[in-house]
């Protein structure tokens, strides 16, 4: 059963039977508003939105997975390619972010996961956004996080995993929380000081 997130809530990405997750997937999923007008039709480029994927060791960004560094220096978080220009909005993912969670290095504590419109439209400009988290080892879908709102903002910070603090290191179990913070950047570098007040 997936987990409709609101801004902030946070989930225990724990199965349902006790088990750890092993390895889930950071969906990313948009179209393009619709263009009211012949002008506004006519002169209309495509919305390329980018999802990155930020690894924390502490307070310190120790790596990035985004279009131009597919897969992180350790391999445990992997991105499937860049899509630019999204999709018809039926709810499949347009660009996909996997992680390993058993690979994640033991000092990497949270990834936060961000979209940036690389193409400069604003928010206002897409329509059917949204994250979701995905159980890689059964495709069941276990939370997902709507872009809604619009706006005049170009970027956001969708959601973190992190360790749950106080569990020792590699041994933590894994949550997801949502944070739906609204930036403006076109790339992951502009949000930098922006993810230090999510951590």
């Amino acid at each position: 059963m997936t987990v409709n997130l609101a801004k902030g809530q946070r989930i225990s990405l724990s199965k349902s039977d006790g088990g750890e997750l092993t390895a889930v997937r950071m969906g990313l999923g948009w179209k393009a508003a619709p263009r009211k007008g012949f002008l506004a039709r006519l002169t209309a480029k495509e919305i390329d939105l980018d999802a990155s994927a930020v690894l924390f060791a502490g307070r310190e960004a120790v790596d990035v997975v985004f279009f131009q560094h597919l897969t992180s220096d350790d391999g445990s978080v992997r991105h499937t390619g860049d899509n630019l220009v999204g999709g018809a909005g039926q709810g499949g993912d347009d660009e996909s972010i996997l992680i390993d969670l058993q690979r994640v290095p033991v000092h990497v504590d949270q990834i936060l996961f961000t979209v940036n419109s690389f193409s400069g439209q604003t928010f206002a400009e897409v329509e059917n956004a949204f994250c979701r988290l995905v159980d890689e080892t059964n495709g069941q879908e276990l939370a997902r996080y709507t872009l809604s709102g619009g706006g005049p903002y170009t970027a956001q910070v969708m959601a973190k995993v992190h360790r749950e603090s106080g569990t020792g290191g590699a041994g933590g179990t894994w949550q997801m929380s949502a944070i739906g913070a609204p930036a403006t950047g076109r790339t992951f570098q502009d949000l930098l000081p922006v993810l230090a007040s999510h951590l």
